[in-house]
């Protein structure tokens, strides 16, 4: 536990969150702030760098409406685009995920994914708040992507380097697909829009610099990644098949338990995530909103580091 600081105008600013890690591969649990009201700049500043520190972070007891989901989101950048999923009634951006009790169909979102990586910007950031949380099941699991590239294997990360995944939704939401015309016919409750738009195709570096941090990892896996760019798809399954068992391995992992009124933000371009079950004859509800690039800022901090990496020559000769 400790106070988290934020350095604004060359002084130190005491803002009074407290940030537990969760003592697992990623994540922490953020408390001291209080989300249904609007957030200053400092206060938005120290949670960002918390978020780019450690890529998952929960609020506890946070009582928070549609509006307020919809400003903490905005804090952080402008809204993502939900392309297979109607948002709620009266919201453009509000998406709800739900189950009911008596629910038969398939469980959504089980498999490990990062958010909508086929689109061309993928959304930086997911901001899920908890609204009715069963008592038992329902955890959900985030992977450690910029930890899976750190420990890789050479041999490994070899074949992997310079590589262009091809990510599409086709597996997912094309008529075809899992949650397609076939899942229309099922009792879920969710309002999922399947459309032949789901099998376009968009490349993706397969490890790639985060755009705010800088630091390498490994983006998407399996299931949006249906081949890599010039590689036979045989290969390619292989390849990416070795590459799912590596980059979701149980050191890597953290495994997130919902309370209600609990919002959870994550990175989409630091971690995988799934969901699970295990609450069979308990509804389950929440509502999520994505968060776009923040195009701006993106820039700002490319240039910082550019500029950091140039003077950094300079510093060591006036040392030496």
């Amino acid at each position: 536990t400790h106070l988290t600081r934020a350095q604004t105008g060359g002084t130190v600013l005491r803002v009074g969150i407290i940030v537990r890690p969760s003592g697992q591969a990623c994540g922490a649990t953020v408390t001291g702030v209080e989300l249904t009201r609007p957030l200053d700049s400092d206060t938005v500043a120290v949670i960002r760098a918390a978020w780019r520190e450690h890529h998952v972070l929960a609020f506890p007891d946070q009582a928070m409406s549609d509006d307020d989901l919809e400003r903490f989101t905005l804090a952080f950048g402008p809204f993502g685009n939900d392309p297979f999923i109607a948002p709620i009634a009266g919201r453009e951006h509000v998406i709800a995920v739900r189950r009911r009790a008596d629910e038969t169909s398939p469980l959504f979102a089980e498999n490990w994914h990062s958010d909508w990586s086929f689109q061309a910007r993928p959304p930086a950031g997911t901001c899920l708040f908890g609204i009715t949380i069963p008592p038992v099941g329902g955890d959900t699991w985030f992977a450690d992507q910029h930890a899976a590239l750190d420990a890789m294997p050479a041999a490994l990360r070899a074949r992997l380097d310079g590589r262009q995944a091809v990510h599409s939704a086709r597996g997912g939401y094309a008529p075809s697909g899992m949650y397609g015309e076939a899942d229309q016919r099922t009792d879920r409750s969710m309002d999922i829009r399947p459309s032949t738009d789901a099998m376009a195709t968009k490349l993706h570096p397969i490890i790639r610099e985060h755009p705010a941090t800088g630091r390498r990892g490994v983006f998407g896996c399996m299931g949006y990644i249906i081949g890599l760019d010039a590689m036979p798809d045989h290969e390619a399954r292989d390849l990416l098949g070795e590459l799912h068992g590596w980059q979701t391995r149980e050191e890597l992992q953290y495994r997130h338990r919902w309370e209600p009124n609990m919002l959870v933000m994550w990175d989409n371009r630091s971690v995988l995530h799934r969901a699970t079950g295990g609450y069979e004859g308990h509804e389950r509800l929440l509502h999520v909103v994505r968060q776009a690039r923040h195009h701006r800022r993106i820039e700002q901090a490319r240039r910082d580091r550019h500029d950091a990496r140039s003077a950094e020559p300079a510093v060591r000769d006036r040392a030496e």
